[in-house]
């Protein structure tokens, strides 16, 4: 059985990223992995924790673009807040 490379974080959807961030998270929860790969994991949710902060804000800037009129006056909407 070979083991497969994980997935390139920054070729990670959002929903991808997240997924993978879940189970980061509840790998170094449970405290049953060796410090050396608790620290990978570590360092692979932060890098994954940034992709999702990153979509996030792209998603935000289409929303913002799709609701505006075309003086570029927003469209009774406003940002949510937090993101």
């Amino acid at each position: 059985m070979t083991t497969q490379e994980p997935k390139p974080v920054e070729e990670m959807s959002f929903e991808e990223a997240m997924g993978e961030l879940e189970r980061v998270v509840g790998q170094l929860e449970r405290g049953d992995v060796p410090l050396d790969q608790s620290i990978a994991l570590y360092e692979r949710g932060a890098a994954l924790k940034k992709r999702c902060e990153a979509k996030l804000r792209e998603a935000e800037e289409k929303v913002a673009a799709i609701t505006l009129d075309a003086d570029g006056a927003p469209v009774g909407t406003k940002p949510a807040d937090g993101l």
